[in-house]
Order: C-alpha cells, then sequence, then structure tokens
C-alpha cells in the first residue's frame, strides 16, 4: 500500500506555492485572449507556392500595418490560419490583403474562410464564458454539499478551485492562446476533477461507517489505495485519447486539449492532495458521519 500521507504537507506547499503564482500571474500579465473574446478578424488561406512559409507570411503582413496579428501552419502544408485584431474586414480589406500577398510572395492564395467577430459581440462571449465558469462551479458546490457532509464540500471546492487557476495560471505563463474552446475545457476539467474526488470521497465515507477504530488520517490513506486503479485506468486512457488530439488533431485543437491534459493531471492530483488532506486537517471522524445518518 502506498503512503500517501507521508507527503502531504510538501504537496500542500507546492500547491499553495503554484496557486499564488497562478493569482500574481493572471492579475499583472493577464491572459491572452484570441479573436473570439478580443473581436478580429480570423482567415484561413491555402498557398499554391510550396516555398511560402511561416516566416515569409509574418513578413508580408508586417507591411500592411494591420495591428497585432498571428500567423501559424493548419493542416496541410500549404494551409495557414491567420488572426488579425484590426476590425475593418470588409469585401475591400480582404482584397487589399490578398492582393499585397500576391505581390510581396507571388504565387495565388485561397481565401478559404474569413470570419470577423466585433467588440460587441467578443465582450458578450467573454461575459457568457465567465458566466458559464462561475454557475458550473456554483452548481458543483450545491450537488457536493447535498451529497455529502460539509468538510467534503469544502475539500471537493478547494480542488476545484486549484485545478482551475493554475490551468489558467499556466496559460498566462506561457501566453497561451484563450477562446471559446478554453471555456469549454475549463468546464470539463470542472466536472471530470470533481468525478474524480467523488470517487474517492464515496470510499472514506464507506469505510468511516465500516472502520470505527481507524483515525481519518489513515483511512483516507486506505480509500485512496481502494480506487487507485480505477484512477490510474481512467485517467491513463483520457489522457492517452488528449495526447493523441494534441499532436495529430491540428492547430485548432491543441489549445483545447493542452489545457484538458493539464486539468486530467490537475483534477487526478488534486483529488489525492487537495481534497482528503482537507478531511484531515478538519478531523473528520465516524462521529460525523453517524450524526448526518441519524440527522
Amino acid at each position: 500500500m502506498i503512503n500517501f500521507n507521508k507527503f502531504y504537507k510538501l504537496f500542500n506547499l507546492i500547491s499553495l506555492s503554484l496557486v499564488v503564482a497562478s493569482v500574481l500571474l493572471l492579475f499583472f500579465k493577464g491572459l491572452n485572449f484570441g479573436v473570439d473574446f478580443k473581436g478580429g478578424t480570423l482567415i484561413e488561406l491555402r498557398s499554391n507556392d510550396k516555398n511560402i512559409n511561416v516566416t515569409s507570411l509574418r513578413q508580408s503582413f508586417n507591411k500592411m500595418n494591420l495591428g497585432d496579428f498571428n500567423v501559424k501552419k493548419f493542416g496541410n502544408e500549404n494551409d495557414f490560419l491567420i488572426k488579425i485584431e484590426k476590425k475593418d474586414t470588409s469585401a475591400n480589406a480582404i482584397e487589399v490583403i490578398k492582393k499585397n500577398l500576391t505581390s510581396s510572395l507571388g504565387g495565388s492564395f485561397n481565401f478559404r474562410r474569413v470570419e470577423n467577430v466585433g467588440p460587441k459581440v467578443s465582450s458578450e462571449l467573454l461575459k457568457s464564458g465567465i458566466i458559464a465558469i462561475a454557475l458550473s462551479l456554483a452548481a458543483m458546490l450545491f450537488y457536493i454539499w447535498i451529497r455529502f457532509e460539509w468538510q467534503f464540500s469544502l475539500g471537493a471546492i478547494l480542488a476545484l478551485f486549484h485545478d482551475v487557476i493554475i490551468t489558467l495560471g499556466l496559460f498566462s505563463l506561457f501566453s497561451l492562446e484563450i477562446n471559446l474552446s478554453i471555456v469549454a475545457a475549463v468546464l470539463t476539467i470542472v466536472g471530470y476533477s470533481m468525478n474524480d474526488t467523488v470517487v474517492i470521497y464515496d470510499r472514506v465515507r464507506e469505510n468511516l461507517r465500516k472502520f470505527s477504530d481507524i483515525k481519518i488520517y489513515e483511512l483516507t490513506n486506505i480509500s485512496i489505495n481502494e480506487t487507485l486503479s480505477r484512477t490510474i485506468i481512467t485517467s491513463a486512457t483520457t489522457l492517452l485519447a488528449l495526447v493523441s488530439i494534441y499532436l495529430f488533431g491540428g492547430e485548432i485543437l491543441k489549445g483545447f486539449s493542452l489545457a484538458m491534459i493539464m486539468g486530467v493531471i490537475f483534477g487526478t492530483y488534486s483529488s489525492i492532495y487537495i481534497a482528503n488532506p482537507i478531511l484531515v486537517k478538519l478531523r473528520v471522524s465516524q462521529k460525523t458521519i453517524l450524526k448526518e445518518d441519524t440527522e
């Protein structure tokens, strides 16, 4: 049996440091919002000239004075995705971009997709994303409060906030783009982390009823080990799928799959080293469960 309790204090200190660092990053550096939230233009183009690459396209767009933009490969070798913050995306403006590209780089370009997100729409999307995350956390709090005793609820909610804040902190640190797919990933992380925590908590509560002479410190360790095989299998199979999506799913899915990979890792970690230590620190005992049962 693995003695997880032995490392509680060390990993709690590491988690606290990561959360504080993440909050500071979010406060001072902020997040790199994409076109979905800042507004702007998304252009997917295909070049018929194999010699044209990301570097040459960046140089060409630099000469057009379009403001902030981002160029990266997308799908096939000759496909590129360009994100422009400038709001002027009329048909005439797109034609001007097309002519400038042709004159500076030669060859021909096929504009396969042009999407425009205005400032009003982008602000509404950002607001909706924040509301969605807040409501999901509130719903989880309500669910866990009804399902378990308040000590369990506190541990589960702290684990959720831990996972979400550190994931967003890493996105801030590496200036990874935040778009609607990342919001979807964060919502999925919330559900995954909660599911993992509930499985262990169910076993802890069963063992509290079963063993009247074992203290919560040892009992949480027993419960984690009893559910460890399920945790490893679930996390490993999920990570296999997510890593495959990250490597082979294309540029569009990279942000989503990366957020999910971090969420699965942090969700599994927090279920063991955030949620369960709370039960130990609050000195949950058999009396706690018996009191709730009688009520």
